[in-house]
């Protein structure tokens, strides 16, 4: 895990999960030890949670400083082997809840993984569900009996599904979201259409069933440069002679222009924009339609007078 170098502040940042979101919280005078990497107890709305130091957060970064609450103190070699007891019993947990939901009639939902609080008293079931009317109390309630904790019921969505799960996306690789993915981006239609990609649902959606990830990452990069790259369509000046672009390489920082029947890929500092000149120099030679009587600026009628009295001259 790599922890963020920054000056030492009053606020740091904590993750409770290996890949999870960062949450802020103060540093007493007592903590003037803690350094990102430290492990610490805080208290939050789940009650008592073991978390890790990431990084130092600028004040002027930390939101909601008012209500931000305090760490209680760095975590000791008990609350570590703590830890890890509960976290072997996560699996029979989840098995238990899988087993009691069927008994309960509950097919609408899928529990997908089972979270103890380092010290036990705290279970939280995580589970997936399209009926949002699904009732789960009675359920909840029979958990709690049976394992004498206090039991938390979360739905999360198709995308923290796939992070729990893991596994490997459609590229090959071990899923993004499972090995580096702190917080989902939001992602539409038109990144995959910027970037020129199929619609198919098979080439832009992931294993989740959502827009892929990865979709984001080059968005912007390909933004920028389609600014200056031409439209397929538009007719351009090349090594080849003249042409109509036909693709744009956004990545190669080139296009594919068609002479004459013959296709060439031809790079940005090879082209010249024909439409463009042509449309500046009939603007030129059209003079200026704003000051017909007089007053003019904007060097329309003075390039004409001067080339009249280039004509005067050669005639003497």
């Amino acid at each position: 895990m790599s922890f963020v170098a920054a000056e030492r502040t009053s606020v740091v940042g904590v993750r409770f999960q290996k890949l999870g979101k960062l949450y802020h919280f103060k540093l007493g005078r007592q903590h003037e030890d803690v350094v990102p990497g430290d492990y610490v107890i805080v208290e939050t709305k789940r009650g008592r949670q073991l978390g890790q130091v990431i990084s130092f957060i600028a004040p002027d970064e930390a939101h909601n400083q008012r209500g931000m609450r305090p760490i209680e103190r760095k975590a000791n070699p008990r609350d570590m082997v703590m830890k890890q007891v509960w976290e072997t019993k996560e699996l029979d947990a989840l098995i238990s809840c899988r087993e009691k939901a069927a008994s309960l009639n509950i097919r609408d939902a899928k529990f997908v993984k089972a979270e103890y609080s380092f010290d036990g008293s705290w279970l939280t079931f995580h589970y997936t569900t399209e009926n949002k009317k699904l009732d789960i109390n009675r359920l909840q309630q029979i958990l709690s009996k049976q394992f004498h904790t206090k039991v938390e019921m979360r739905l999360i969505g198709p995308r923290d599904v796939a992070k729990i799960m893991g596994g490997y996306g459609a590229c090959g690789a071990p899923r993004c979201c499972s090995t580096f993915l702190t917080e989902f981006s939001p992602i539409s239609i038109r990144m995959a259409k910027a970037q020129g990609i199929s619609l198919s649902p098979q080439e832009i959606t992931g294993m989740c069933g959502r827009l892929r990830c990865c979709l984001v990452y080059e968005y912007e990069q390909y933004v920028e440069a389609r600014k200056t790259l031409p439209k397929p369509g538009k007719r351009v000046g090349t090594p080849h002679g003249e042409g109509k672009v036909r693709d744009v390489r956004v990545l190669r920082d080139s296009v594919l222009v068609q002479v004459e029947g013959e296709y060439f890929e031809v790079f940005r500092h090879e082209l010249e924009p024909l439409e463009e000149l042509e449309a500046l120099k009939k603007k030129a030679e059209a003079g200026c339609s704003k000051h017909e009587g007089g007053g003019c600026d904007c060097g329309a009628k003075r390039g004409h007078a001067v080339e009249e009295n280039e004509e005067d001259g050669d005639d003497a």
